[in-house]
């Protein structure tokens, strides 16, 4: 190995370059087996003497981008595997200079660097030649090398030509750079090229070696036929999909997005359309969402605001028991959806409202806190290795899956275990969930940190806390009994934990965040509890 920023074992994530068998290469891991780029020069490298050797890459994700120079001439490569759909990544490794993945070089290395852009060839064909641009200039022009005449003539236009010379030439790379930067903010879209039709058969009673009738490509017969003008391949029947003759797509998307305002699709069984699914309880609703949907242009943000804004859906929530026995599922949309929020929304809330969450955008999985000692008892291995600092409060999108190990809280709260697709998710209430939401150090932390806002940001009296916790959790002022009694239970809490300061010091040590300083411990104590009742209540962890 020569040059590395990767795990020091062959197979590790990172890039470095490496000296094998004479010949130069270089390797781009995410993961060796299927997502990364390797490539390697096909002539060998001369033993015993000086080489000045360069690596390129122009972040593109193809082994196209990946220019090996040696002497500041570009080699002919062999593209040894080329898989790669990911930015390049800086592990959080040191940079090695004499070792990569695991090898050790065995020669001399002088003066190693490491460019934050890819060089073009003429900087390549510059930074190979080692003399300096006065020692360069003292040479007669025949006697120079490319390199060097090279590496004089950037100097020139960099420093020395002319003002308005170097003017049209920083205009020119402007330009250029402007050019670029438009073709990369182009999308682009993964294609495959189809291979040669083959015969397809049906097959008798599904024995492969039992072939039947001749079948072709289509769509059923029952859903129309692909326009003429069409292919009859996939590009065809991508078409087919959105065109404004075929409701489906739409119907199947705006019954989704029903489903997750309402907690029911107007057709309840989303992920079936077909015979074996049930009627739409509002069939000309339905068809009226999915036109007005294609005729939007497909406009996501528009549809659901259509929705919101709804009569059905700014109904109350309250019910009745004449609905409760005409409609029990409020598949007539009688009132307002009230259902328990999911895992992810709940958590996410408890974070916001504590003013803990990491609203940061992308980036890899997170490990937030989980029951230590869990990984190792259901698969082994070195367990799991909990984030810190930021990585404990991102959405809980980013939480990091184990398909064998899923994260406690979220299959406590009914989130798929991801083992199939999903598209409806149950809902139930048990003791565990309060016991999640009343001892999980996550909660705990939530309900300090919202406690700590209470005390900084509420007012200085105990009733201004209380409205100030009902404006940030709900969204709403308490009534005057749910005041009293909370002014009640903030008292005896306080009293409870003046008596037993271990007990408050203990309560305030969860979570990995700090306790703010110069607050009344045994008060912050008091309010963290306080602040747990109100995480816990039926209307902060349900629709309604």
């Amino acid at each position: 190995g020569i040059l590395s920023h990767s795990d020091d074992y062959m197979e590790g994530s990172g890039h470095g370059i490496y000296l094998i068998n004479g010949h130069i290469r270089f390797h781009l891991i995410h993961r060796w087996t299927d997502l990364g780029i390797r490539e390697e020069t096909k002539s060998t490298v001369k033993p015993g003497e000086w080489q000045q050797i360069t690596v390129t890459y122009d972040g593109r994700r193809k082994a196209s981008g990946l220019l090996i120079y040696l002497n500041g001439i570009r080699q002919d490569t062999k593209v040894l595997f080329d898989q790669n759909n990911e930015p390049l990544h800086v592990p959080d490794r040191p940079i090695r200079i004499g070792a990569a993945g695991g090898m050790r070089f065995n020669g001399a290395i002088r003066d190693a660097r490491i460019y934050k852009d890819a060089l073009t060839p003429e900087e390549v064909e510059a930074i190979s030649a080692a003399e300096s641009v006065a020692a360069i200039a003292k040479i007669p022009a025949p006697a120079r090398t490319p390199a060097q005449a090279k590496k004089l003539e950037l100097a020139f236009l960099e420093s020395a030509a002319p003002e308005q010379l170097r003017d049209a030439r920083a205009q020119w790379l402007n330009a250029a750079h402007e050019r670029q930067s438009f073709y990369d903010s182009i999308p682009s879209v993964m294609m495959m090229q189809d291979g040669a039709n083959r015969d397809t058969f049906l097959l008798k009673r599904g024995a492969y070696d039992a072939p039947g009738e001749a079948v072709t490509a289509g769509i059923p017969a029952v859903l129309g036929t692909l326009d003429p003008r069409w292919p009859n391949n996939r590009l065809g029947l991508a078409m087919w999909l959105v065109d404004r003759r075929n409701p489906l797509t739409a119907r199947v998307a705006v019954n989704r997005l029903w489903q997750s305002f309402f907690g029911f699709g107007i057709v309840k069984t989303v992920d079936d359309f077909g015979s074996q699914g049930e009627w739409p309880v509002h069939p000309e609703l339905l068809d009226w969402l999915a036109a007005e949907f294609m005729d939007s242009g497909w406009d996501l943000k528009a549809i659901q605001k259509r929705i919101v804004t709804s009569a059905a859906y700014r109904q109350a929530s309250k019910t009745s028991p004449e609905l409760l026995q005409k409609d029990p599922d409020n598949r007539l949309l009688a009132r307002g959806p009230r259902y328990r929020l999911g895992p992810e929304e709940i958590r996410d809330q408890a974070l916001a409202v504590s003013g803990l969450l990491v609203e940061k955008l992308g980036g890899p999985s997170v490990k937030p806190y989980q029951p230590p000692g869990l990984w190792q008892e259901l698969a082994g291995g070195k367990g799991y290795v909990q984030d810190t600092s930021d990585g404990l409060y991102r959405r809980s999108l980013y939480t990091y899956w184990k398909r064998t190990v899923a994260p406690p809280y979220m299959i406590n709260f009914d989130s798929p275990n991801r083992e199939v697709c999903t598209v409806w998710e149950n809902r139930t209430n048990s003791p565990l969930q309060a016991l999640n939401l009343m001892n999980d150090v996550e909660f705990l932390e939530a309900a300090r940190k919202l406690a700590e806002r209470l005390l900084i940001e509420g007012g200085a009296s105990t009733e201004q806390r209380i409205d100030y916790a009902f404006h940030l959790v709900l969204a709403k002022s308490p009534k005057p009994g749910q005041r009293e009694i909370l002014q009640k239970t903030a008292a005896a809490f306080l009293r409870d934990f003046r008596n037993d300061p271990k007990a408050a010091q203990q309560f305030l040590s969860q979570g990995e965040s700090t306790v703010r300083t110069g607050l009344d411990v045994l008060e912050l104590a008091a309010w963290t509890a306080v602040s747990s009742i109100f995480l816990n209540l039926d209307e902060v962890i349900s629709k309604q």
